[in-house]
């Protein structure tokens, strides 16, 4: 989740925990080594126009070896002298490997690589339609990301921990590396907003989910891709700005715990709305925006951008601190909001990142 770090996430991350492992699915078995049923849109990875760029791992000798997925299979690494892990998801190999889109999905405030991907259900999603799944898993107590722009005094390892990952990925297996893409929910939301200002040249295009900013400074080197989501009664982060902690208390105190009103919502005011907005101005596109529901509690908002990029807000009427369309989101009601089944935003993110690739 974003927000600060406190001993009371504890308790949150521990209902996480048993909620995910009454949602999830089972994992297949393997060694941590090993390096090799969502709706379907065929060939969808395909769609992006331009040719592939191969990664080392399309000619590598280990590349389509074996004949089945890989599924959440933890892959271990060390970066700035920290071991590190990620969960990989793969399709089934083929005998005449592809290049392959890769989907990075960070995980929130407490919450994990395996609570992410049970989350957002980007596995089977990954090998429905043929892209990779990583799931990083960040470090702390509780786990978290380094949300901060990199200075010399201060450099955020994650983003080394970013390149770290996507280099490995691109040695073992074969990687499109012209369509790699980023997405989070929350704290992996603000981490993914700051991957768009600072690694634009490795990732095609970004989703953060409850959470999108624009940093201060930020400076991607070109236009970057963005589809947002945020909910217009998120608790946690207010959809015009600012944190709350009052339901969590709540939750943590057996409901003893008052919990004040929600701000007043403007959809067109600070906050998420103008960080929006801010990301559409950087991108060329005209800073007027047009609305449209797409059901009864979502709305769509869009901006007019130049040619091969786009800016899109996804704005849930009534909605939380949550990933759209998922279970354990809407499992977390008490202490993160509503959730919606009216959009599914994995479905949208994957349909949204196909349109997309590096420039050349």
């Amino acid at each position: 989740m974003g927000g600060h770090r406190a001993p009371r996430w504890t308790v949150f991350v521990l209902v996480l925990a048993i909620v995910a492992g009454a949602c999830s699915s089972p994992r297949s078995a393997g060694s941590t080594t090993t390096r090799g049923a969502a709706e379907s849109t065929g060939a969808g990875a395909r769609d992006a126009a331009g040719a592939p760029v191969p990664s080392p791992g399309c000619s590598a000798s280990e590349s389509g070896v074996g004949s089945a997925p890989l599924t959440e299979q933890r892959e271990n690494l060390t970066v700035d002298g920290v071991a590190r892990w990620y969960l990989l998801t793969t399709p089934a190999p083929s005998p005449k490997p592809e290049p392959l889109p890769v989907v990075v999905d960070i995980h929130g405030l407490g919450e994990g690589a395996s609570i992410e991907a049970a989350t957002t259900q980007f596995s089977p999603k990954a090998q429905a339609d043929d892209f990779i799944a990583v799931f990083p898993q960040g470090t702390g107590s509780p786990v978290g990301w380094d949300i901060n722009p990199s200075t010399s005094a201060h450099p955020n390892h994650d983003i080394d921990y970013m390149n770290a990952l996507l280099d490995t990925l691109e040695a073992h297996q074969c990687v499109d590396e012209s369509r790699i893409y980023s997405t989070g929910l929350s704290d992996g939301a603000l981490l993914t907003s700051l991957l768009a200002c600072t690694m634009a040249n490795r990732f095609a295009a970004f989703a953060p989910v409850a959470g999108v900013v624009v940093n201060k400074p930020c400076d991607p080197g070109r236009r970057v891709p963005i589809v947002a989501f945020h909910g217009t009664a998120d608790p946690i982060l207010y959809f015009n700005g600012g944190i709350g902690t009052a339901t969590l208390n709540n939750a943590l105190s057996g409901g003893k715990t008052p919990v004040p009103p929600l701000p007043p919502v403007n959809l067109h005011g600070k906050g998420y709305p103008a960080n929006v907005q801010a990301w559409a101005v950087k991108d060329g596109c005209n800073p007027r925006s047009t609305d449209r529901h797409v059901s009864t509690h979502v709305i769509l908002r869009t901006y007019r951008c130049p040619s091969r990029v786009a800016v899109e807000f996804y704005i849930i009427l009534g909605g939380g601190h949550a990933w759209p369309g998922s279970k354990i989101s809407a499992a977390l009601k008490s202490i993160t909001g509503p959730s919606t089944f009216e959009i599914n935003a994995t479905d949208i993110i994957w349909k949204f990142f196909q349109q997309y690739r590096l420039p050349a």
